[in-house]
């Protein structure tokens, strides 16, 4: 399972760091200069805002079905045209609940219609995700990493279009960006369907009434989760752009920096994705996880940990690198969320462990905790702190919700051998920021740090133990002789 796990995640990586990169900090980020900060922070505050209800569209389903087509794959057919109908009406509940909470909080006019944009959009990626747990979960991670990337490079190539291709190149209204998700988000929806109609053997779309109530049922526990997780993640936008009186410009200072860790995270993300099938199979055949789970958590920590070193000694520079305004504002937001970064990637790999293993009321009194948590610090810290403020919030309540999940996963999965890579882990980043300390103060320029700190953690990371590099020369043999 170990060998499966590092070969998929290296395609999975491979093909997301080709493409979402080159998306995240040439597309979206000239769409914010093009379209300007205050313009796509209002957009960035109306998206957040769909995402905090987005559980509506799903109940939790994707998560469940995940790890129950990686149990049952036989029952996919059944499952994918039960669940058609079901979703049908969870869009049209969602779409309500959006526009009435949208009111309440004073949205109006070219907002709202910008909105019903967006609430399109959510539907669609919900609908992708959704069809993507029945690949994945059926073990075709191949065609999930290739599908994982598919509407970002539609997206790419229209916005390109766009931005870059018209004849008579004028300002970029942030409405066209919407609608260019719309087109990027419809056409990979209908490539996942065919993909997955092929793998169940057809699709007889029904609506079964006891077999929705009982799917609901058994997967309501991983909607609150996630309803949870978001009100902790989403929220820091939203309260920005609502508690400050320039409150639009705020929160596009903020998206600023969150843009670059949301380009982490999405590795982080992608990890989970394949953890999660893979942890349930081997739970449900009685394997143990705690060497997956060891190299897991070595490989996050090699990553993560030099990604937030670097970028909290670096954080003016990088956010020069794609933006001409409020960079000193948007810099020390980054700085903090570069360090957020590893606590989630902790998070991907713990959390997921619980949900695969159904431990959901463990992984929802947490998840409440820190929803408490970073409202609470939001509501202290924004108005004082304003983008900085959100960023120290997110930062503490990350790191607490993963050390919690770790502890329980350790308790309840016999994990202690697999936390060995935390004495290495320790030791790396005490080198790396003595790395990063000694050549901030000599002086050196950008350019030049960056490649000295990427070789100093390839030298660490052999010099801890941290990097599996005798799983990975035993990878490469397996490959040759197979």
């Amino acid at each position: 399972m170990q060998r499966k796990f590092l070969l998929n995640l290296a395609l999975v990586l491979v093909l997301n760091l080709l493409v979402k990169p080159f998306y995240i900090f040439g597309i979206d980020a000239e769409v914010q200069v093009r379209a300007g900060t205050a313009a796509y922070g209002g957009y960035a505050a109306l998206l957040s805002l769909t995402f905090l209800l987005n559980i509506l569209l799903d109940l939790g389903i994707t998560n469940w079905n995940t790890r129950n087509i990686a149990q049952h794959t036989h029952l996919m057919r059944k499952h994918l045209s039960g669940i058609v109908g079901a979703r049908t009406l969870l869009a049209m509940l969602y779409a309500v609940a959006i526009f009435l909470v949208a009111w309440v909080l004073g949205y109006r006019g070219g907002q709202l219609r910008l909105l019903g944009i967006l609430v399109l959009n959510q539907v669609l990626v919900a609908t992708i995700l959704y069809l993507r747990s029945n690949i994945a979960g059926s073990q075709r991670f191949a065609q999930d990493s290739l599908m994982s990337v598919l509407d970002r490079v539609l997206l790419i190539a229209i916005c390109a279009w766009l931005l870059w291709g018209r004849d008579h190149a004028g300002p970029f209204p942030i409405e066209w960006f919407a609608w260019a998700q719309t087109a990027a988000y419809g056409a990979t929806t209908l490539v996942a369907l065919a993909l997955v109609v092929r793998h169940a053997g057809g699709l007889r779309p029904r609506w079964d009434t006891a077999f929705t109530f009982s799917v609901l049922r058994q997967s309501f526990p991983y909607a609150l989760l996630v309803l949870l997780m978001s009100f902790y993640y989403r929220t820091d936008s939203v309260m920005l752009d609502r508690m400050l009186p320039d409150g639009d410009l705020h929160a596009g200072i903020y998206a600023q920096g969150f843009r670059f860790f949301e380009a982490l995270n999405m590795l982080g993300f992608l990890l989970a994705g394949l953890l999660l099938p893979m942890y349930s199979r081997m739970l449900k055949q009685g394997e143990d996880v705690a060497p997956l789970t060891g190299l897991a958590l070595r490989l996050v920590l090699a990553g993560s940990l030099a990604v937030a070193v670097f970028g909290s000694f670096c954080a003016k520079e990088v956010m020069d690198l794609r933006y001409h305004e409020h960079t000193d504002l948007s810099a020390p937001a980054f700085a903090l969320l570069a360090w957020c970064f590893v606590g989630v990637c902790l998070s991907y790999i713990f959390g997921t462990l619980l949900t695969a293993a159904g431990d959901l009321r463990a992984l929802n009194i947490l998840a409440a905790g820190g929803m408490v948590l970073n409202i609470g610090l939001n509501l202290w810290l924004i108005p004082r702190s304003q983008a900085h403020g959100a960023a120290l919030a997110s930062l503490i309540t990350q790191s607490a919700m993963a050390l919690a999940q770790m502890v329980v996963a350790v308790r309840r999965h016999r994990l202690r051998t697999a936390l060995g890579g935390l004495r290495g882990g320790a030791a790396y980043v005490i080198l790396l920021l003595g790395l990063a300390w000694w050549l901030r103060h000599a002086g050196t320029p950008f350019p030049a740090m960056a490649a000295l700190m990427a070789a100093g953690s390839l030298a660490a990371m052999a010099a801890t133990g941290l990097l599996p590099f005798g799983q990975l020369r035993a990878l490469g043999r397996l490959r040759r002789d197979a």
